[in-house]
């Protein structure tokens, strides 16, 4: 790749160039980042601690947590250090790993999502074969399978971008080196990238989103056929907070990926970018555990048994 470009550095242009916002965002990014952090990684120390939650579910989330910890790591610091520093300069080298952190484990991300649908849906729907359907080994197989996906895809973002030769403008008019900002710098005929991406995309989105709502549709049904009231109840809240993560995520996902590069607006992407890069691993600890009773007892008696 070095004898195809000559650009060996980039420079990220940033969410603003106005200087009175510069410390207002880094304030606000830092507060976000605190969050996300103490939000996501007690998560996971809770869920390794406390016995109760060694279930499926848990299981699922404590990765999910880690996943949001280490993709907003990706792209978080950096940014900080570009509203305080004005550091904007970014390795080609550095660009490259950063995409392929970012995109690794987004992806890693949206089967996870998949795969706490599928304990849902077993949860709901066939609860008697719960303990023997989501085995130990059968959850393992699942998160295994997600990180797999997860370097995979991010092999083939990363590798694809970046074969690219990039010998115009090293400017690239985003906050980090995301794949659409990325690729609009190349100037060799770019047709072919863009298929790639928007083909390995669409299926990780189309096929994650199908099993999703397949499963959900069924869950749907089968709470519909409950008569129980306090069994429809139930149902609803195990299945609510992975549906409200679920709909944030493929949301902006969507927008972002699956339309041509020639379509995008930067700042618009910007503004998206934030929402998913920073503010969604920010919420979904607070998604999955204000209204947990078994998370807010762990956190009542690891952290709060003193007072």
């Amino acid at each position: 790749m070095g004898n195809r470009t000559e650009v060996t550095e980039f420079i990220l242009l940033g969410l603003t160039s106005d200087p009175d916002l510069q410390v207002p965002l880094f304030i606000t990014f830092l507060i976000i980042y605190i969050v996300t952090l103490v939000g996501n990684l007690g998560m996971v120390l809770l869920i390794l601690l406390d016995s109760r939650l060694h279930t499926p579910m848990y299981f699922f989330l404590g990765n999910l947590s880690l996943v949001d910890f280490c993709y907003s790591s990706a792209v978080t610091p950096k940014v900080m250090a570009g509203l305080l520093m004005g550091d904007k300069i970014i390795s080609y080298n550095s660009c490259a790993a950063q995409m392929f952190c970012f995109t690794a484990f987004a992806t890693v991300e949206n089967y996870l999502l998949v795969s706490m649908a599928y304990d849902r849906y077993v949860a709901v729907c066939k609860p008697l074969h719960y303990t023997t359907t989501m085995t130990r080994n059968m959850c393992t197989g699942l998160i295994l399978s997600c990180y797999v996906c997860g370097v995979l895809n991010a092999s083939i973002y990363a590798g694809d971008i970046f074969s690219l030769s990039f010998c115009k403008s090293s400017i690239i008019h985003h906050f980090f080196c995301d794949i659409p900002a990325v690729m609009v710098l190349s100037c060799t005929v770019k047709h072919v990238s863009e298929m790639i991406i928007i083909y390995v995309a669409s299926f990780d989105i189309f096929f994650a989103l199908t099993v999703i709502l397949t499963s959900y549709t069924i869950i749907f049904i089968t709470i519909c056929k409950m008569h129980s009231g306090a069994g429809h109840q139930k149902a609803l809240s195990t299945c609510a907070s992975h549906f409200t993560a679920v709909s944030i995520f493929y949301g902006t996902v969507i927008f972002m990926y699956l339309q041509p590069s020639s379509s995008h607006s930067m700042d618009t992407d910007k503004t998206v970018s934030v929402f998913y890069t920073m503010v969604i691993p920010m919420l979904n600890p607070m998604v999955y555990s204000l209204r947990n009773k078994e998370v807010n007892s762990a956190f009542t008696k690891y952290f709060l048994k003193s007072k």
